[in-house]
């Protein structure tokens, strides 16, 4: 049988929840130091798994970046960025209204949101509706630039995608142009 790393990622946190639900079912409110070990060592491979799909996943975007000979940033929680064109005024504030037009795709490069099929994405930066990585990259763009982003899954739609077109635990890409600022 074939697993894909995200089913990986569904195996390893289903088996930690399992080995945590049943450790917390026990009738014995004293635990012994063998339960405590137990439990360090079940917490110790969950930590040792999540390190590992981390790694996967950054090596997974490392190599679209590398494959599409992007020169791109990186800020502090994991966005990657590349601002290609500069528009003028201030750079995007808490609060104000932001209208996109947009692409997102998986790092596969398929393209499954686009303003081109559902209209112009407009919200209020700082009031979420929106992923918590296109909120920190609108917040370094002004009106009429033109960037890419890559959002590592914590940063997108996280351990459980966004139920219709992005998987669990997958990074995605938008290519956006701010529109407008108000």
């Amino acid at each position: 049988m074939f697993i894909n790393k995200t089913n990986l990622a569904r195996l390893i946190v289903l088996s930690g929840l399992l080995i945590l639900s049943s450790a917390s079912c026990k009738q014995n409110t004293r635990q012994s130091d063998d339960n405590y070990v137990e439990s360090a060592d079940v917490k110790e491979s969950l930590i040792k798994a999540n390190r590992y799909l981390i790694r996967s996943e950054e090596e997974d975007i490392a190599d679209f970046v590398r494959r599409h000979g992007w020169k791109m940033e990186k800020t502090g929680t994991g966005l990657r960025f590349a601002i290609e064109t500069t528009g003028k005024g201030e750079p995007a504030r808490y609060g104000q209204r932001v209208l996109l037009d947009y692409k997102v795709m998986l790092l596969t490069g398929d393209i499954i949101y686009s303003s081109d099929e559902l209209g112009f994405k407009q919200f209020i930066v700082g009031r979420g509706g929106v992923e918590t990585g296109l909120e920190e990259g609108i917040l370094l763009l002004r009106k009429g630039d033109k960037a890419k982003f890559i959002l590592p899954s914590h940063l997108a739609f996280g351990l459980l995608g966004d139920s219709e077109k992005i998987p669990p635990r997958t990074p995605i890409v938008y290519l956006v142009e701010v529109v407008d600022i108000q």
